[in-house]
């Protein structure tokens, strides 16, 4: 079994920063891409950031040049680094990796996709 948890989250004034981090625990083999989602009332999931195992990634354009994703491959960590916040990034922040457990390695199955519990993020205008 894989757990996921989320921190960072919080209330930050427009223009200010957050952290966010999710720490992947459990049966781990491997993990290969981490990213971070977000769903804000009313709207579906959407893709904020992601990263490979070896470190290429990806953004969406609402938040290039603000956000940053990283990860410590070390301490199964993924970070993300949140500037200039907007009013419209308020949303419940999710962690999403790619895992491959010691029993699927040993069975030669793929991975899965495991999910955090999610970090409310709001930005007061």
């Amino acid at each position: 079994q894989v757990q996921l948890v989320e921190s960072g989250g919080g209330l930050v004034q427009a223009g200010g920063s957050l952290r966010l981090s999710c720490v992947a625990s459990g049966d781990i083999a491997s993990i290969n891409t981490m990213g971070w989602y977000r769903q804000a009332p009313g709207k579906q999931r959407e893709l904020v950031a992601s990263i490979t195992s070896g470190r290429n990634t990806n953004y969406a354009d609402s938040v290039k040049d603000r956000f940053t994703i990283s990860r410590d491959n070390a301490r199964n960590t993924v970070y993300l680094q949140m500037n200039s916040l907007k009013p419209e990034d308020t949303a419940v922040y999710y962690c999403n990796a790619e895992v491959k457990s010691w029993a699927e390695v040993r069975l030669g199955r793929r991975g899965r996709v495991y999910w955090g519990q999610g970090t409310q993020v709001t930005v007061s205008s």
